[in-house]
């Protein structure tokens, strides 16, 4: 048994390759409820693997937004009302951090 592994290169790797295959897959699906949820969920996972690469900043969903259209070739643009309001509110489940001057 010979296990196959992809050799396309990977368009950006602060996503990696999963993010990546799901995000074709999904231009693959017609548009509706499904395709929509499926968005979100990528969305999710691609700020998440966002500021995991990037600690220091915090780069928000309209950066998100602008490379699921460009790894999608523009098929997949985020135009559900959930996803507005993910951009509206990036920051609502996250907690607030100070600093503390000496």
């Amino acid at each position: 048994m010979e296990l196959r592994r992809d050799t396309k290169p990977i368009r950006m790797r602060n996503y990696g390759r999963i993010v990546q295959d799901m995000i074709a897959y999904a231009a693959t699906l017609p548009a509706g409820k499904e395709r929509d949820s499926l968005e979100l969920y990528i969305a999710q996972c691609m700020r998440q693997r966002n500021l995991v690469w990037n600690r220091d900043q915090e780069a928000g969903m309209n950066r998100v937004k602008e490379d699921l259209i460009r790894l999608s070739d523009g098929k997949l643009r985020c135009e559900s009302p959930a996803f507005g309001q993910m951009v509206a509110q990036p920051n609502a489940s996250k907690k607030e951090t100070t600093k503390k001057k000496k």
